[in-house]
């Protein structure tokens, strides 16, 4: 096999990690500890193992995320070289979504918003809005710490006994926007609101934020792709909120194959990036 480029996605307790041989993308892995150091090495064993790769087949390692300052320098023998967040997430964003300008929106604990192109990376704006929010409101709502269930729960609920509709309060059409459209999230909560019904809605009030923001940042930077990508695009009805905003927005958007590897994907590519 040719000589690959590694790219590490480190997270607080989470690390996603791609390769490259020449231009072929190798299977990816993800890799959950205690520790951003734990997951980071664990992640990179598993990947190396799962590839059928040695650590001479190593040619680069690139690592980027919240927990890339805790590996100083070397990882398993091995240099390593930290890529900026913002470019890996931009790069990896257009990678995944085959587009050549877009928005790209990261989801993690909490979200943030880059222009890329084929010439340049820029942050436009974050959110504290994020994976976080949807944990914490979770938990305190919902006494439900884990998203997969959050997730399953959200499937089977019932927005119209938690969010207040355009339909609720006027009984006359508004120019571009639908009768379902939220006027206000959790502002109709029924008494009869069940466990499923309040997680649709958290669920709705975190992906309908971020989607709003992202929105407003490609119309900022004049494009109508948005990428989404991170941990949270395994939210299934997170990605249909999002979807949503395509028409009534009037914009493309974009959840592509390998979202949630999209930053590690990019972390790989700054290797090859100019600025």
């Amino acid at each position: 096999m040719s000589q690959v480029t590694v790219g590490l996605d480190i997270g607080g307790s989470t690390t996603k990690i791609v390769g490259f041989a020449d231009d072929k993308l190798l299977k990816e892995c993800l890799v959950k500890a205690s520790d951003p150091v734990a997951s980071a090495y664990g992640g990179f064993g598993y990947f190396l193992r799962h590839n059928a790769l040695t650590l001479r087949d190593i040619s680069d390692i690139r690592i980027t995320g919240v927990g890339a300052s805790f590996i100083e320098g070397r990882l398993l023998e091995l240099p390593t070289t930290k890529a900026d967040e913002f470019l890996s997430v931009g790069l990896g964003g257009l990678y995944a979504a085959k587009v050549e300008e877009a928005v790209v929106v990261s989801m993690g604990t909490g979200t943030s918003l880059v222009y890329a192109n084929g010439k340049s990376v820029r942050h436009v704006i974050g959110s504290g809005i994020g994976g976080g929010t949807l944990q914490g409101l979770s938990n305190t709502v919902l006494n439900i710490r884990d998203i997969d269930t959050v997730t399953e729960l959200a499937e089977s609920g019932d927005l119209g006994l938690v969010d207040l509709t355009i339909s609720d309060i006027s009984n006359v059409n508004i120019p571009g926007l639908t009768g379902d459209t939220t006027a206000s999230n959790f502002g109709k909560v029924k008494d009869t609101a069940k466990i499923e019904d309040l997680a649709r809605g958290i669920v709705n009030l975190v992906f309908q934020s971020v989607g709003t923001a992202a929105v407003l940042a490609a119309k900022l930077e004049k494009t109508k792709n948005i990428v989404f990508t991170g941990n949270l695009m395994r939210v299934t009805f997170g990605l249909s909120v999002l979807k949503s905003f395509s028409e009534l927005y009037n914009v493309n958007v974009i959840i592509p194959q390998h979202a949630e590897f999209a930053t590690a994907i990019g972390a790989a590519l700054s290797r090859y990036y100019q600025s």
